[in-house]
């Protein structure tokens, strides 16, 4: 596997959008209520205390990392191939994976529209950021 020289600040940005929007989508007059009703949980149970909000901080460092090094592997070098490499990448490892798991666990396909819809979102700037961003 190639060597890939990063660029941690547009990393740690491309983190903050991905909590940014995460707060955004989630909130009661976008998503939020309906994410409520369909997982039966409170808006108050959304939070996740400081635990959830740790791993989402990780996680969404780790995803720009990684999603920067894809970026790179796919040689996207403008805004619209980082965000190309990011719909595919979406496509192949959170809209199939969660549809498979949401299949099999019949939950509902709204829920899954909403989840999957807030990384599409995530990925497909975080492609184009980290694409044109050097």
């Amino acid at each position: 596997m190639p060597s890939v020289d990063v660029n941690w600040l547009a990393i740690v940005v491309a983190a903050a959008i991905n909590m940014v929007v995460g707060t955004i989508w989630y909130a009661k007059g976008v998503f939020g209520k309906e994410w409520s009703k369909l997982t039966g949980r409170s808006m108050e149970d959304m939070t996740g205390g400081a635990i959830g909000y740790g791993i989402a901080t990780v996680g969404a460092l780790l995803q720009s990392w990684v999603l920067a090094h894809f970026v790179v592997y796919a040689g996207s070098n403008t805004f619209w191939k980082g965000l190309v490499t990011g719909f595919w990448l979406w496509l192949a490892f959170a809209a199939v994976v969660t549809a498979v798991h949401y299949a099999f666990e019949g939950r509902s396909w709204l829920l899954w529209k909403i989840n999957a819809g807030y990384f599409l979102i995530v990925l497909l700037i975080n492609g184009g950021l980290l694409a044109a961003w050097k």
